[in-house]
């Protein structure tokens, strides 16, 4: 009860400078009513996102042997979704935060996962790390992948109708790739975490008082623990804004990933990447 009495207290005391800004300073007339604040994406100080995302996605892979093989010896190319029967689309969510820090300021926080696993009987002998899975053998592969990013973004341009801003953004990634065969014992299990930073441009555009576009990437290229690789994530929507703190969309992301390298715990090449559309309900204020 004390909680609420409080909770009502600081309600009250919030709401008493607003009954004195109502009113001229001088005269004490009544004010004529304030516009309605502005509600759009370029005005929201935080929204949680969560979307309905259902990409296609494509995986080559290579991982080389590192014992008992002359130098340079390389594992075998492989597509996974062909050769190994791993899915090809997956229909799940994704989910993203953003906080506004002042007026041109905000962060922007997201997360995705993608856990994909197959059995398939092989049509040619695989190279993979240290094992050789041969022709005929029954093999169960299992490929994870976990993205945490975080944007920063500074508003070089700032309107009622438009936004665009650039920063800094870093993203976490992560990477596992297991192939066995039961009928033998074999087994390769590589694994890889690795921070990425990357250069983000966000654009907005509010179309009207129900419509806003939205589209952002962030890109880099660069040598990252002995690999030589990139990295791109774009994403676009259209948003209709149902009241003041919904907004339901639609929209397109893609991300992609490459890799290559002799040295570090997945020595070889992988591509992967993860294009689709999405559905998604947004609350902000």
């Amino acid at each position: 009860m004390r909680i609420w009495l409080a909770v009502a207290a600081l309600v009250l005391a919030a709401q008493a400078p607003l009954a004195h800004a109502d009113r001229d300073k001088e005269s004490g007339a009544p004010l004529p009513p304030r516009p309605p604040p502005a509600s759009s994406p370029i005005h929201d100080h935080f929204y949680i996102l969560g979307a309905f995302y259902a990409p296609v996605i494509h995986t080559d892979v290579r991982i080389d042997p590192t014992t008992g093989v002359p130098p340079g010896t390389t594992g075998t190319p492989v597509n996974a979704e062909r050769a190994l029967g791993l899915p090809a689309r997956l229909h799940q969510g994704r989910v993203e935060f953003m906080f506004r820090m002042r007026e041109r300021h905000k962060l922007r926080v997201e997360y995705y996962e993608a856990d994909r696993s197959a059995s398939q009987l092989l049509a040619n002998t695989i190279v993979f790390g240290d094992n050789a899975f041969l022709a005929g053998q029954t093999v169960q592969t299992a490929v994870n992948w976990r993205s945490f990013g975080l944007t920063y973004s500074y508003s070089l341009y700032r309107s009622d109708r438009f936004e665009v801003g650039t920063g800094l953004g870093v993203y976490f990634l992560q990477a596992e790739a297991l192939g066995a065969v039961p009928a033998t014992g074999q087994q390769t299990d590589k694994s890889a975490a690795e921070p990425v930073p990357t250069l983000p441009l966000d654009l907005t555009w509010a179309i009207s008082r129900r419509f806003a576009v939205s589209a952002r990437g962030n890109y880099v290229k660069a040598t990252i623990s002995g690999f030589d690789g990139s990295f791109t994530d774009l994403h676009g929507d259209l948003q209709y804004r149902w009241n003041p703190y919904f907004s339901l969309g639609v929209g397109f992301t893609s991300m992609r990933i490459t890799l290559s390298g002799d040295s570090g715990s997945i020595p070889g090449s992988v591509a992967m990447s993860f294009k689709g559309p999405e559905a998604f309900i947004r609350f902000s204020y």
